[in-house]
């Protein structure tokens, strides 16, 4: 099993959110994630400025296998992308929880973050998947 970071919270459909402490989240999909769908081609992010709200899908992740949404962990406004993922959508498969992130939120609402599973319990739910 993929090692989860200790710092980050998850949805049930493999998104990521890091708390960088000043409004900001850091989102991203789960190494788990990127192994079911393989090496990604392709990556459509949203635009900074965007408004995305929790629970709706706000970009695209796409593998020689399938296109895949992602989700928002929380409510908010896109103030930064990881452009270099345009060229080098791979970046993901290699480093889901560091390089290749997709995108940072001001969160409007932090108690959100409160909905999202903790490491322990996203190790379980992969646990409840293989089963």
């Amino acid at each position: 099993m993929s090692e989860i970071p200790g710092d980050l919270k998850f949805m049930k459909s493999h998104e990521w959110a890091r708390v960088e402490g000043d409004g900001k989240v850091t989102i991203g999909i789960s190494d788990h994630a990127q192994g079911l769908l393989g090496d990604l081609v392709y990556v459509e992010l949203p635009a900074v400025g965007d408004s995305i709200e929790a629970g709706n899908a706000c970009a695209v992740v796409e593998s020689v296998k399938a296109a895949s949404d992602v989700y928002a962990p929380v409510s908010g406004t896109v103030t930064s992308v990881n452009a270099a993922l345009a060229d080098k959508p791979e970046t993901i498969n290699e480093d889901a929880y560091g390089e290749g992130w997709l995108f940072v939120v001001e969160t409007s609402e932090p108690d959100q973050l409160n909905e999202l599973l903790d490491p322990d319990d996203y190790a379980d739910l992969l646990e409840e998947d293989e089963h």
